[in-house]
Order: structure tokens, then sequence, then C-alpha cells
């Protein structure tokens, strides 16, 4: 059962493959259509001409030696016969001339004594050559006398009529004995020739067919010939496009398919070294932030110790501070602590881009997480929940919390109250829907506010966040497999959505599995 499926699988890949190979927006397939068009037009038209010129050659030819013969035998024999003959004398005559070297029928009419018409046949159509089987227009021509000229001698003269009867070709003709006598008709068939024709025109299409063919195999060459740079072509710049800036196309020749591949080649080397140059600096950047946050850590933690006594000493009941530089005080312990907001989210921004972020995971009630992460907050009469008891996932408490407070604070800070948590189940992931009140996200902002250090003075006219919180909530989003999405509320107001697996298990497992291969193909 397992080979017949894979056999019919490998036939529809090799079919589909056929049919993407033979669609009509194939180059391919439009240069063997081209070179057919033009074979075809050039073979019908030459087997035309040639069949046309053969066939009125052969016509003529046998044309003039069957009227050649019928006038001679006319002038010798048919001339001989009396004024008016007999039909006796008629029919021999007629017999007579039949037996000529041309082999036509013989038809001759003449009055006899009486002034009766009669007539002598050799035999022919219908059992018999008989006047009805002669054209009236070709009997009228013959018995209509021409007046005599310096150019014409001859009141009578030589007429022919090609007719079909039954399908078969005949030559008809007549014309009568000058000075007096009988009137004659000849009735030669030409299916011979029409044979001999029929033969030419069958050569002529199967010399049309083989152009026809031969025409598709040439540019079946000549479209392999051009159509492999171009193809090598497609398949770097797919592999370009996926990252492999290393790849390069051999070059031979000196054609225009050789000049593109080297400005392709110019064109990669030059993408490598802007995008070496980039990475370098960006490595550099994030490398200055991580060595940045970590030497700022020690200093800061000294900061923050003198801003906690100093706070104290502003909290106590004796008030030791002097009353002058207590603004400047509270100042102090404000910008310490959005310093350290700053630094802690410097570190971890560091860790998302050095990979080494981890989930630390635990069976979460979803609606007491949100719960404690407002009540920590002192959230509690701005926020509204919406969340039924019972919803457990497999989550990072911890990075849980992190994305909860990044959504909601900015809701508080950038939007209206009251801001509304709801959450929901769907299939196999937990939804978390954070929703406020205020005048919306602008259309040509929604597309970067998950992007660091993004801020829109028009949405947000006075900011005192780092531009890194969203970012962060969306980095730990990821780390567990969700996503978070922004949107505005057709009722206004934004919407933030967050979505999570209610197991994340899988994901942990994968990312060990992945960080446990690094260092195997670093050594590989």
């Amino acid at each position: 059962m397992t080979t017949a499926r894979t056999n019919f699988r490998g036939w529809a890949a090799a079919r589909r493959k056929a049919l993407s190979t033979l669609r009509f927006t194939s180059l391919r397939l439009r240069l063997v259509v081209v070179f057919g068009l033009v074979a075809l037009t050039a073979a019908v038209s030459a087997s035309g001409i040639a069949y046309w010129l053969n066939r009125e050659a052969v016509l003529t030819r046998t044309q003039d030696a069957v009227l050649r013969d019928f006038e001679q035998e006319m002038e010798n024999r048919a001339g001989a016969l009396p004024a008016h003959p007999s039909q006796d004398e008629l029919q021999r005559t007629a017999g007579q001339m039949a037996a000529s070297s041309q082999r036509f029928s013989v038809l001759l009419v003449a009055r006899n004594a009486d002034g009766r018409t009669v007539y002598g046949s050799s035999g022919g159509l219908n059992d018999g050559f008989a006047l009805a089987d002669v054209p009236e227009s070709l009997r009228a021509a013959v018995n209509k006398e021409q007046p005599l000229a310096a150019n014409n001698t001859s009141p009578y003269h030589l007429y022919w009529q090609r007719i079909v009867d039954d399908g078969t070709p005949y030559l008809v003709a007549g014309t009568r004995v000058i000075g007096g006598g009988p009137t004659g008709y000849l009735l030669k068939s030409l299916e011979p020739e029409a044979k001999d024709l029929n033969s030419l025109a069958w050569s002529l299409g199967i010399a049309t067919a083989l152009a026809l063919i031969g025409s598709a195999l040439l540019a079946q060459a000549a479209a392999t010939t051009v159509l492999k740079p171009v193809h090598r072509l497609g398949v770097a710049a797919r592999r370009l496009g996926e990252g492999e800036l290393d790849t390069r196309l051999r070059v031979s020749g000196t054609d225009e398919l050789a000049e593109l591949s080297r400005t392709f080649n110019k064109a990669a080397e030059a993408l490598e070294k802007r995008v070496a140059d980039m990475a370098a600096r960006d490595e550099a950047s994030r490398r200055f932030v991580a060595d940045m946050s970590h030497e700022l850590r020690t200093p800061l933690t000294a900061i923050t110790a003198v801003t906690e006594v100093l706070e104290e000493e502003l909290d106590s009941a004796g008030g030791g501070l002097d009353p002058m530089i207590e603004p400047a005080v509270r100042l102090v312990v404000s910008e310490t602590r959005r310093l350290n907001d700053l630094v802690e989210n410097l570190m971890e921004v560091t860790r998302f881009d050095a990979g080494t972020a981890r989930l630390v995971l635990d069976d979460v009630d979803v609606a007491d997480q949100i719960t404690a992460c407002i009540d920590a907050r002192a959230w509690l009469d701005a926020v509204q929940l919406d969340a039924a008891r019972g919803i457990h996932a497999r989550l990072d408490p911890r990075r849980l919390d992190v994305i909860l407070a990044n959504l909601i604070g900015n809701a508080l800070k950038h939007g209206g109250s009251p801001v509304r948590v709801a959450v929901r189940e769907e299939d196999s992931e937990v939804v978390i829907q954070v929703r406020d009140h205020g005048p919306g996200i602008p259309e040509d902002v929604l597309p970067h506010v998950f992007d660091r250090f993004y801020k829109a003075s028009a949405s947000r006219p006075r900011s005192e966040g780092s531009g890194l919180g969203l970012s962060i909530a969306l980095e730990n989003a990821h780390i567990h497999g969700g996503d978070i999405t922004a949107a505005n509320s057709a009722e206004g107001g934004a919407v933030f959505t967050l979505r999570l697996p209610r197991d994340a298990s899988d994901v942990v497992r994968a990312a060990e599995e992945q960080h446990a291969q690094t260092p195997e193909k670093g050594d590989a």
C-alpha cells in the first residue's frame, strides 16, 4: 500500500512538473510554438506554390498533347469524310480517332443526305459519349462562326473546358472541320493526372509535417541553449535570495547571456560585501549595547542604593531633607527608576539578539496571572477584566507578566480609560485582547508599533518610554510560539491581540534541540 502511494505521488509530481514545463507562459513553449508557426507558414506556402506549379504543368502538358492529337485526327480522318456522311461512317471514323495514342472518347456530329442530324460515338461517359455530356457553353463556342480577318484566317476554332463528373475530372474539347464537315468533340479522363497530383499533395503534406517536427526539435534545442543559462541564473538568484550570498555563476562565452552572468556575479559580490559590512556594523552596535548595559549595571546599582536612601529620607516622618532640594531628589529618584528600566530592557533585547533567552514553564491560571499583573502595578481601578477562572496554560509566568505589563501599560499611557482585558480559548490557543478607549493608532503608525525605539509623535505627544516595551512584548510572544497583532477597533480605540499556545513545551523542546545541535554544526 505504501509503495503504491509513493508511486502515485511520484507520478503526480512528474505530471505537475511536465505541466509546469508546458504551460503557455513558459518561454520554452513559446519558442517552440513560434518556431513551429514560422516553419508551418513557410512549409505550407512552399508546398502550396509547388503544388500549384506542378498541377498546372501536369494538366497543361496532358491537355496540350490531347488537343494536338485530337486536332490532327479531326484534320486527317474527319476531314476525309463526305460532306453528308452516314451514321455508320461517323461511327467508324469516331472509333478510329479514339484509337489514337492519347486514348480519348470521340463524338462526331453531322447532317446526312436527308438533312437529318446523325451522331457517331466511340463510347465513353454513361455508356456512350453523347452531346448532352458536352457543356452548352462549349457547344455554342464551337458552332459559332468567327469573322475572317488578317489575324483570323479560320471561321471555326478549337475550344476546350475542364469538367468534373461524379468526382472524376475530364477534359472536353470540340471543333468543326473547316470548309464543311462534321463537328467533333473529345472526352478525356484526367483521373491518372489527378492521382499523381494527389500523391504529390500527400508528399508535400508529409514534407510539411516533417518540417514542422524538425522545427520543433530545432526550437527545443535552441530553447535549451538559451534557457539553460537563464535557468541557472534563476536558481542562483533564488539561492541568493535565500541568503547564500557566496553564490556565483560559471561564465563562458562572450554573448549577451554571458554578459548577464558576469553582471549577476558582480552584483552578488557587491551585495555580499555590503551585507557583510552591515552585519559587522550591526554586530558591533549590538556588542556596544550589550557592553554598555553591563557596564551601566555596576554604577547604576550604587546610584539605586543612594536613591533608595534618599527616598527613605523623603518618606520619613522627621523630614530630614531640605524642602528646597526635595523636588530635585524626587526627580533623581524617578529618573533613576527610568534608567533602571531602560537598562533592563536593553539587557533583555541583547538576550533575544544573542539567542540566549529561555523559557521557564509553569502551569498558569491566565485570569489569576492577569489579576496579579494588574494588582502589582496598582491598575485595578483603571482596568476591566473579562476572564473566567480555570483557563490554564503551560507558559513562562515571568515573560507573560512582561507581555501583559507592556500591553496594559501602553494602553493606559497612550489610549484612554477604561482599558478592557478579555480572555478566551480558541482550539489549542489562549487569546488575550487588550483594548483601550483612546483615539486609536494612525494607519501610518500601525506597521511600526512593534519596531524598536519607534515613537509616533502624532499619536504620542508625550512619551516617557524607551520605545522597547512593545518590541520586547512581541519577542516574548514569539519565544512562546505565539504572536501579537495591533489594530483599531470599529468602536474606537486600539486593540492588541495576544495569541499564545496552551502548552509551550514543544517550543521549548525544539529550542533545546536546536541549541544542542549548534556547537556540532560549528565544529563541522
